[in-house]
């Protein structure tokens, strides 16, 4: 078998330095061709439209970065949608939000800590829509930096895409950003264990029962023995209402895993759920959030 082969037939990517898409570049060397690729090739911030400088990440200016901050506030401890009450947990702080309590998901836990708002929610229309992988380490470092500090977990796994929409994006968002997160876990990144049988219509366009039918049998694992008694964190780019990851979560599950739990990017916040103190400046400045 050719090292080609053995690594498409390997489920586990290892998260060591030799697992990095940008493992030989210096951060100093490409800084120095970022700067000189924008004065030859002059281009504007994404949000704010205007120009760019000697910023530190690829498509925006460094005061539209700085703005994306984690939420603030009380939230649900299962799927950490915000409170509005600052007071919601003070005399109950395992009391979990609507949705959880009527419709109880297979995750144990989601960490979600930003706002899916501008200017973060441009970058992932970047990354995800428009292939920009660049934003790439940027992305999982907004991320690194707001991990809890104690995440006992045993695998990664990114939500994974059917082949049909893999190949049309050539890439799958979720699975870059676990590449960049496992080394600071110190764990391995099992990419090719869960599966998407079924190619679905986009989640986006469609009600929530409409979501729940539209993923029914969209999962399958394919070695149930890899993943015997392990406790797994799922990866994804944006948490909306959880009926992907849950239902990732039944079939693990269902495979024997003992515990799955769901590590996303940003979630959405519906508009005046909470006070604009606990929101980003982001979410002020650009006046609503958006529910997707």
């Amino acid at each position: 078998m050719t090292g080609r082969e053995s690594s498409l037939h390997n489920p586990i990517r290892s998260t060591g330095p030799d697992s990095h898409l940008d493992e030989t570049s210096s951060p100093m060397i490409m800084d120095l061709f970022r700067q000189a690729s924008r004065l030859l090739l002059p281009m504007d911030c994404t949000t704010c439209a205007q120009p760019l400088a000697d910023d530190p990440v690829p498509f925006f200016c460094r005061r539209c970065w700085d703005m994306i901050r984690p939420l603030r506030g009380p939230s649900c401890p299962r799927c950490h949608r915000p409170f509005a009450s600052p007071s919601a947990l003070s005399y109950s702080p395992t009391h979990e939000c609507h949705d959880c309590r009527t419709r109880e998901p297979q995750y144990s836990r989601v960490w979600a800590p930003y706002a899916y708002c501008s200017p973060l929610q441009d970058a992932i229309a970047l990354f995800k829509y428009r292939g920009k992988i660049a934003l790439a380490d940027a992305l999982g470092a907004l991320l690194i930096r707001t991990l809890p500090d104690r995440l006992e977990f045993d695998i990664l796994m990114p939500i994974p895409l059917h082949p049909n929409r893999l190949r049309r994006r050539e890439f799958n968002q979720s699975l870059l950003l676990a590449d960049r997160i496992g080394p600071a876990l110190g764990l391995a990144v099992s990419y090719r264990n869960l599966i998407r049988t079924v190619d679905t219509d986009p989640q986006i366009s469609l009600p929530r029962a409409a979501r729940l039918h539209n993923l029914r049998k969209a999962f399958a694992v394919r070695s149930p023995q890899d993943i015997a008694g392990a406790r797994i964190l799922l990866v994804d780019d944006v948490f909306t209402t959880g009926t992907t990851a849950s239902e990732c979560a039944r079939v693990l599950l269902k495979a024997g895993a003992t515990q799955v739990a769901v590590l996303a990017l940003a979630r959405s916040v519906e508009a005046g759920t909470v006070p604009d103190t606990w929101l980003p400046p982001s979410a002020l400045n650009q006046g609503h959030l958006q529910r997707v």
